[in-house]
C-alpha cells in the first residue's frame, strides 16, 4: 500500500500537468499588479512602527485560542475600530477571512436552513456552504430574477441566508446589493456579504437586512486576518460557536495592531482609494483604445484570453518586461475563461500604465474577452420514491413531451447501477438516435443502491465527483434540453456520508417526483416531497406509476394542493413510443418546459 499510493499521487499530478494546470510558487518579481494590495498599504512606515510596537510589548504570538488566555488588547482594539469602520454594532478577529466565513456560514446556516450563494462566489463561502448543515442553492451571477425564483419556491425553510461578495475577485463586477437587499427584505431573508475585495474602496453597505458583513485584513489593508461585523448578538454566538474561532490560536497580536493602524489610515486618506480607482481606470481606457476589452468596473482588471497556454505565455512576456501579471487559469476560473488577473494600486505611476498597455495589447489582439451570452439551456429532473417506481418510463415519456415543443432534447442517466441501460430503454421508447446518446458517467454493475454497487467493485462515488463529470458532459451539448434521471430514490446513499438529494442540491433545477400509484404509496411519496422542500429541490409534478388507484389519488390531490398529480397506467403490453403519444395527447405537459418560473440552470 505504501509503494501504491504515492504511485497513484503521482499520476494525478502528471494529469494536472497534462492539463496546464500545475502551479508552482515564484516569488515576487517586477512592478506589482498581481497582489491585492490596493491602497499600497503594505509596506507604509507608520503600520511597520505600529507593528514593532506591539512586537516589544505583546512579543510575536498568542500561544493559545482568545478563549485560553490568547485574547490581548490588540485584538480588542482591533475589532472596536473595524467595527467603527463600517458602522457595525461589534466585530471579531479571525486568523483569516477563509476562517471567517467559514464560521459564518457553519454556526448560523442550519438544519432546516437555506443557503442562496452567487455561483461565482469566493471558495472560502462555497466551502462554508458544504460544512454548514443548511441546504444549498446556487443563482445564477447577480442574476435577481433567478434569486427571486428561488426565494418565492422556498417558503417552507426556517430560515434564509443569500450569500454574495460585494466585488468578485475574478471578474472584477459588483453586487447590486440594493436590489439583493429588497429581494430579502420581500421574502424574509437575510443578507450575508463578503467585502474582502470591496472595504477601502467602497463605501461600506448598510441595510436592516444586512445580516452579517467579512472584511478581510488582507487585502486592502496590506495584512491578514479578517474580521466578522454585525450585531453584538451575532458577534456574541460566534465567539461562542464558530469553530473556526474557538478551536485556533489567536492572531498575532502584531498582525492585530498593524490591523488596527491600517484601519486609521484607510479613513484619514480616501484619497488612496480614488488613486487606485483612477489607474484601473486608465489601464481600461488605454487597452480600449487598442480593441482589448476587459472585465468589471472595479481595481481588479481581467483580461480573458481564453487557453491556459495563451494565458501563461502572455504572463511570461509580461514578466520578462518587468510587470509582475500572473495568470489565472482552471479549477479557479472556468474552462475556457484563462485570464490575466491585473490588479490597480494607488502607487502605480501613469508611466508604469501606459507602458504596460503598449506591451499587452498586441499579446491580447482576437480574442474575444466579452462574457459569453448566457447558455439557454434547461434540465428537469427526474427522481424516486424508490426504485422500479417507473422512472424510466416517465423520463421516456418526458424526453417525448419535449421534443414536441422543443430544440434538442437530450436524456441524461449519470449513474446507472445494474447491467440493464436506462439509456438504451428511453432511447427506443422516446426514439432517439444513437448519435445523440449519452452515456453515464458512472457504471456500476451490481443492481443496487449506488454505495453498495460501488462497495462491490471496490470504488467510491461522491457528489463532486459525479457533479463535476456532469458539469462536463453540459458544456459538450450547449444549448439543449435535459431530462435528467437520478439512480434510485431521493436519499439514496452514495457513500457513507453523501446521498442522491445533496447532487440535486448542486443541479439546482427543477424535477418531477415518481411514485407508486398502490397500497403503500402514500407514505413513500409524502415522506419524499417533505425531504424535497426542506432540501430547497423545487417539485413540479408528481407522476403516480400502476394500476389506478383513486383513494391514493385523492389524498395525496387533498394534501398537495396545487401540485400537479398525473397517472401513468402500467401499459398493456408494456411500454411503446406510440402508448407514450397516446397519453400525451390527453395530457399536457408543457408547463414543465415553457413555464417562466423555470430558470436557466446552472451548475
Amino acid at each position: 500500500m505504501k509503494e501504491k499510493l504515492p504511485h497513484e499521487i503521482q499520476g494525478e499530478l502528471a494529469s494536472w500537468e497534462a492539463a496546464g494546470l500545475k502551479r508552482v510558487m515564484e516569488p515576487p518579481k517586477g512592478i506589482d499588479f498581481t497582489t491585492n494590495d490596493y491602497l499600497g498599504l503594505s509596506g507604509d512606515s507608520r503600520i511597520r512602527d505600529a507593528a514593532a510596537q506591539a512586537l516589544s510589548k505583546f512579543g510575536p504570538g498568542a500561544p493559545a485560542s482568545r478563549l485560553l488566555r490568547g485574547h490581548l488588547p490588540p485584538h480588542e482594539n482591533a475589532e472596536k475600530k473595524a467595527a467603527d469602520w463600517c458602522g457595525d454594532e461589534s466585530a471579531l478577529l479571525f486568523s483569516s477571512g477563509w476562517q471567517a466565513n467559514q464560521a459564518i456560514l457553519s454556526s448560523f446556516a442550519q438544519k432546516g436552513d437555506i443557503v442562496f450563494s452567487d455561483e461565482l462566489n469566493h471558495a472560502s463561502l462555497i466551502d462554508g456552504c458544504r460544512i454548514s448543515d443548511a441546504s444549498v442553492r446556487v443563482f445564477l451571477h447577480n442574476n435577481l430574477q433567478d434569486l427571486e425564483r428561488q426565494l418565492s419556491t422556498s417558503t417552507c425553510a426556517r430560515r434564509r441566508f443569500v450569500v454574495v461578495e460585494h466585488v468578485y475577485s475574478m471578474d472584477g463586477d459588483l453586487a447590486p446589493l440594493e436590489e439583493l437587499a429588497s429581494l430579502c427584505e420581500l421574502h424574509d431573508a437575510w443578507l450575508i456579504v463578503d467585502e474582502a475585495h470591496a472595504a477601502g474602496l467602497y463605501p461600506f453597505f448598510q441595510h436592516d437586512r444586512l445580516f452579517l458583513r467579512m472584511i478581510t485584513g488582507g487585502k486592502a489593508l496590506g495584512l491578514g486576518g479578517g474580521f466578522v461585523c454585525g450585531s453584538k448578538t451575532a458577534i456574541d454566538l460566534l465567539i461562542n460557536r464558530g469553530r473556526s474561532f474557538v478551536f485556533t490560536t489567536a492572531s498575532s497580536p502584531v498582525t492585530a495592531s498593524a490591523l488596527s493602524k491600517a484601519i486609521e489610515l484607510v479613513q484619514a486618506e480616501p484619497e488612496r482609494a480614488e488613486a487606485a480607482h483612477r489607474a484601473a481606470k486608465k489601464l481600461r481606457d488605454g487597452l480600449s483604445e487598442q480593441g482589448i476589452e476587459t472585465r468589471g468596473s472595479s481595481p481588479i482588471v481581467p483580461v480573458v484570453l481564453r487557453s491556459e497556454s495563451r494565458a501563461l505565455k502572455v504572463a511570461q512576456t509580461l514578466q520578462n518586461a518587468g510587470f509582475d501579471i500572473r495568470a489565472i487559469r482552471p479549477p479557479t476560473v472556468p474552462a475556457g475563461t484563462s485570464r490575466l488577473r491585473i490588479v490597480c494600486h494607488a502607487n502605480h505611476k501613469d508611466s508604469d500604465i501606459e507602458n504596460l498597455c503598449s506591451i499587452l495589447a498586441p499579446l491580447a489582439q482576437g480574442v474575444d474577452n466579452s462574457k459569453p451570452e448566457p447558455v439557454t439551456e434547461r434540465r428537469l429532473v427526474v427522481c424516486g420514491t424508490d426504485t422500479d417506481v417507473g422512472k424510466t418510463v416517465v423520463s421516456a415519456l418526458l424526453v417525448r413531451a419535449a421534443q414536441n415543443s422543443c430544440p434538442s432534447v437530450r436524456y441524461f442517466k449519470p449513474v446507472q447501477t445494474g447491467e440493464d441501460s436506462d439509456t438504451q430503454s428511453v432511447s427506443e421508447l422516446a426514439e432517439l438516435p444513437e448519435a445523440e446518446l449519452v452515456s453515464p458517467v458512472v457504471q456500476l454493475r451490481l443492481p443496487a443502491s449506488v454505495d453498495q454497487a460501488a462497495e462491490a467493485e471496490r470504488v467510491s462515488v461522491t457528489v463532486e465527483q459525479v457533479h463535476l463529470r456532469m458539469k462536463k458532459t453540459f458544456g459538450a451539448y450547449p444549448n439543449h434540453h435535459w431530462i435528467v434521471e437520478t439512480a434510485g430514490g431521493l436519499l439514496v446513499p452514495f457513500n457513507r456520508m453523501e446521498d442522491q438529494s445533496q447532487l440535486l442540491q448542486r443541479l439546482n433545477a427543477p424535477g418531477v417526483l415518481v411514485a407508486r400509484s398502490g397500497l403503500g404509496t402514500l407514505n413513500h411519496t409524502l415522506l419524499s416531497l417533505e425531504a424535497a422542500r426542506s432540501r430547497g429541490i423545487e417539485i413540479r409534478a408528481l407522476f403516480l406509476v400502476g394500476e389506478e388507484h383513486s383513494a391514493n389519488f385523492n389524498t395525496l390531490n387533498n394534501r398537495l394542493g396545487t401540485l400537479p398529480i398525473f397517472q401513468l397506467p402500467h401499459f398493456v403490453g408494456g411500454p411503446s413510443t406510440a402508448r407514450l403519444d397516446s397519453w400525451l395527447e390527453n395530457n399536457s405537459l408543457e408547463f414543465l418546459f415553457h413555464d417562466n418560473r423555470l430558470a436557466e440552470a446552472r451548475l
